[in-house]
């Protein structure tokens, strides 16, 4: 499984919906996920990929980790994974 397959599953789980029906280009307000499912799913892909990933969730806007689509959450995510 492809870490794009694996975020998107953690991702899916998250908003109740099938990996199918998760675009790359769809945001998380698409897929009906709050702050509360962004923290739980960061949490599961932390978990999955044993990385860090630097976000504040209490000031979301100062991180460096770019959330404004799955594409750019797997981007970062893919990035930390090289770097470790």
């Amino acid at each position: 499984m492809s870490t794009q397959d694996k975020v998107i599953a953690i991702i899916a789980e998250q908003a109740v919906l099938e990996p199918s029906d998760v675009a790359l280009d769809s945001t998380l307000e698409d897929l009906g996920i709050d702050s509360l499912g962004l923290v739980e799913s960061i949490f599961a892909i932390e978990e999955e990929f044993d990385i860090t990933i630097p976000f504040n969730a209490n000031e979301p806007e100062k991180s460096e980790f770019d959330i404004s689509n799955v594409a750019a959450i797997i981007a970062g995510i893919e990035k930390l994974i090289a770097e470790k």
